[in-house]
């Protein structure tokens, strides 16, 4: 073969070689949108900027329902929480929520007791869960009598709206110096546990 044929001959074996190179790639991205579009529900987009348009809407939307369903969930999670809020009951009798996710460790519980009868709360129901060394207790406390009752929920007036604040505030302090406790002895020791609901119906303090 002369030198022209020799340096034919390589460029038709690359030309090949980019051409095979292109349809494998061209033949992956296919399968790629292939399956993207069978996690879509009833799409029927068929380009591809559509499709991967309405794949990032849909991602979006799972990411805001997996967030709402996080919120109202019992499970607990990697992050420490507290929150206290108004929860009045069927009748409109003034109950607060106070939800309290942390370590797990020995003494929490005996710690929300002794922390709720100090602030003279008694507990109406309590929501329990464990999970791989976390807890999450969800509380729905009010006072222990009705001058109590009517601290927590205030009234119409301006002093007892801001008597109102202050209650949440306390108990906020309260459940907060609760959940920062630290017990590194319990958590070390901790075990990693199955999952646990606890639904504890009651209407005395714990």
């Amino acid at each position: 073969m002369t030198a022209q044929e020799i340096m034919d001959a390589k460029a038709l074996a690359a030309s090949k070689s980019h051409s095979e190179a292109e349809r494998r790639r061209r033949e992956r991205i296919n399968n790629h949108l292939a399956k993207l579009r069978s996690l879509l529900p009833n799409t029927t987009k068929t380009d591809k900027a559509s499709l991967l348009a309405e794949v990032i809407q849909h991602v979006k939307e799972l990411k805001r329902q997996t967030t709402l369903i996080a919120e109202t969930s019992p499970v607990p999670t990697e992050i420490d929480e507290l929150t206290v809020d108004n929860a009045p009951d069927e009748d409109g009798k003034p109950v607060i929520k106070a939800s309290i996710c942390c370590e797990d460790r020995s003494d929490l519980l005996p710690d929300l007791i002794k922390t709720l009868k100090s602030l003279r709360l008694r507990t109406l129901k309590a929501e329990i869960t464990t999970l791989g060394g976390r807890v999450k207790n969800v509380l729905f406390i009010t006072g222990e009598d009705n001058n109590d009752h009517e601290s927590i929920n205030g009234g119409e007036n301006d002093e007892h709206q801001q008597h109102h604040h202050q209650s949440i505030t306390s108990i906020q302090e309260a459940l907060k110096a609760v959940m920062e406790k630290s017990n590194d002895e319990s958590a070390s020791g901790s075990v990693k546990r199955q999952r646990t609901n606890l639904n504890i119906l009651e209407h005395r303090s714990l």
